[in-house]
């Protein structure tokens, strides 16, 4: 992976903390087709963050082997394994645990994902294949789905630039290359939404495949982002931001209704998200790498992925708690302060229980 910058882990609070907001918006009541109602949806871009992150971080360890010839190649195995011990015991935590608390406690969608055959597909990473297999408070897990589905693909992406490059840096080539991987996403939207296919295939992973794609770019093209100016590119983000909430980027839903509407919003959240990420890239990114950088940020950046696997489950226990009803228009505020208030300390858990598991596999890794 990239050498490590503190920033580009602290960023990710702010990936997490927006996707706890607007799930906190929507169970509250908060996604109406309203400006407001759509620019509390579009939180979500927290999301995209996750995905460019993934993207340069793990990517960079190929473009160094390719720019610099004498470099260890790659080992496919270390990289797999590292990602396994990475993500897979604390996620398999939190569904068994989801699974076993739902024993005890009423499940609002009794009949989505529940099961031996819905725990199944949770912990193969497959519920998002086909209606009703997402089981409540896993709903956000289809981001997992994703994510996992790029870990696959991206060796064999960049063993086909390493064979492009026959031993020479060529970024021109790689550029050609991820664009043409890029291109996948567009021509699946416009194969998945609005039309004859699956339900579900709007959220299936070749949708959001150029969000990662976007991320191998920025370590193909960083060292020539020395002299970066970080306010222009975090207020072009901003403004991006502010875009999406208009029609154009469809209704306050996770999937637009058109392919148009689609591609206009995952634009949008690219450039939310490069906007926000490339300053941290660069070799100035000034105040917006101290203040990702700061130890706060970076202290919940380290717990940001346990963060997202059980704040929704704890937000729907802290709907209870508060004694909300579910998707009437409740204190969105509230709700996002408690859960996130409640799900601090139980992510710093399942961090302190995990890390061990996957951090000696990273220090053998990078002997």
């Amino acid at each position: 992976m990239a050498d490590r910058v503190p920033a580009l882990t602290g960023i990710r609070t702010l990936a997490a903390l927006s996707v706890c907001l607007t799930h906190a918006a929507y169970w509250t009541g908060h996604y109406t087709d309203t400006y407001a109602g759509r620019l509390a949806a579009r939180f979500e871009v927290g999301v995209t963050i996750f995905f460019v992150l993934s993207g340069y971080l793990l990517y960079s360890a190929w473009v160094r082997q390719m720019r610099r010839p004498d470099a260890r190649p790659v080992s496919i195995a270390t990289y797999f394994a590292h990602r396994a011990r990475r993500i897979l015991p604390a996620y398999w935590l939190t569904v068994v645990g989801v699974y076993a608390l739902y024993l005890f406690r009423d499940n609002p969608n009794p009949t989505t994902g529940t099961g031996w055959s819905g725990l199944l597909r949770n912990l193969t990473f497959t519920q998002v294949f086909g209606v009703g297999h997402q089981h409540t408070g896993l709903t956000q897990m289809w981001s997992m789905v994703a994510e996992v589905s790029f870990y696959l693909v991206l060796p064999v992406i960049a063993l086909v630039g390493v064979a492009l490059c026959r031993r020479t840096w060529r970024p021109d080539l790689l550029l050609l290359l991820l664009g043409g991987v890029a291109l996948i996403s567009p021509i699946w939207i416009f194969v998945a939404v609005g039309g004859d296919a699956d339900l579900t295939a709007p959220i299936w992973p070749p949708t959001f495949l150029w969000w990662f794609v976007a991320g191998m770019v920025l370590a193909v093209v960083g060292p020539s982002l020395a002299t970066v100016k970080p306010t222009l590119w975090v207020v072009a983000g901003a403004l991006a931001f502010v875009a999406a909430g208009t029609a154009a980027a469809g209704g306050p839903t996770m999937a637009p209704q058109t392919p148009g509407q689609t591609i206009v919003k995952h634009l949008l959240y690219l450039t939310v998200a490069l906007g926000f990420i490339v300053p941290l890239a660069a070799t100035s990114g000034g105040w917006w790498s101290r203040l990702w950088g700061s130890r706060p940020a970076v202290w919940f950046g380290e717990i940001s992925y346990e963060f997202f696997c059980v704040h929704v489950v704890v937000l729907e226990v802290a709907m209870g708690l508060l004694g909300f009803e579910v998707f009437r228009d409740n204190a969105m505020l509230v709700a996002f302060l408690v859960t996130t208030a409640l799900s601090i300390p139980l992510a710093w858990l399942l961090h302190r229980v995990t890390r061990p598991i996957w951090r000696r596999n990273h220090v053998a890794a990078s002997r």
